[in-house]
Formats: structure tokens, C-alpha cells, sequence
């Protein structure tokens, strides 16, 4: 059986605003291609990250800790990192799992671009 392949694609708001689209699954086989994204998102004057999830297929534990490296990454250097586009599945696995109170939900990526703003 093949395996959805992830998609991590960076695109810059502002000099202090990033989001990262990702697509297809969030896996421990997304290790790279996730982190290269971040990395890049995570400009030296980036204050917020904006992770969207519209297009996500699949998503497990191993996704999550992957997640949770980047957030410890974003702590680091006093960046945020804001979530949009959870279908209800994975918001409530957010819920679940507290990562809600790290990653701040919003529906939309115009909301979570509003909330970055202030």
C-alpha cells in the first residue's frame, strides 16, 4: 500500500508572520520534510507560526511528537505557533492530548492571521 507523502509549503505574511501548509500525512516519515519547513518559517524575526492543516489526510502519535519538537523549537527562540484548519477529529486530539493550551485553535486561517496580529 502506498503511502501519502507530506507536504510541508511555506509561505511568508510578514517579516514577523509564517504559515505552513501541510499536506497529506503527518507521520514520524515526515520528519524532514516538516522540519525543513519549519526551519524556514522560523525566520530571525518571526514572531508567529501559523500551522494549516486544511489538507491533512492522516495524522498519528508519531505526527503529534513532531509537533511538539517544533513547538520546543518555536519556545526557544519566543515564537508562537497558531493552528488553523483541524477537522474535528484531530481538534478534539488536540484537546485530548493538551495541546491546545501550546497551540492556539482557530477555524480559519484568516482567524488565526488576525489573532498573530495582535
Amino acid at each position: 500500500m502506498a503511502q501519502a507523502a507530506t507536504s510541508a509549503h511555506v509561505r511568508g505574511v510578514d517579516e514577523r508572520t509564517s504559515i505552513i501548509d501541510i499536506s497529506g500525512e503527518l507521520t514520524a516519515a515526515s520528519e524532514n520534510e516538516l522540519g525543513a519547513a519549519f526551519a524556514t518559517a522560523a525566520g530571525e524575526r518571526t514572531r508567529t507560526i501559523v500551522m494549516n492543516f486544511d489538507r491533512l489526510e492522516y495524522m498519528n502519535s508519531s505526527g503529534i511528537g513532531l509537533l511538539v519538537t517544533l513547538l520546543v523549537r518555536a519556545n526557544r527562540q519566543h515564537q508562537k505557533m497558531l493552528a488553523c484548519g483541524l477537522n474535528e477529529h484531530y481538534r478534539q486530539i488536540f484537546e485530548l492530548t493538551r495541546l491546545d493550551e501550546a497551540i492556539a485553535i482557530h477555524t480559519t486561517e484568516a482567524d488565526a492571521l488576525a489573532a498573530a496580529a495582535h
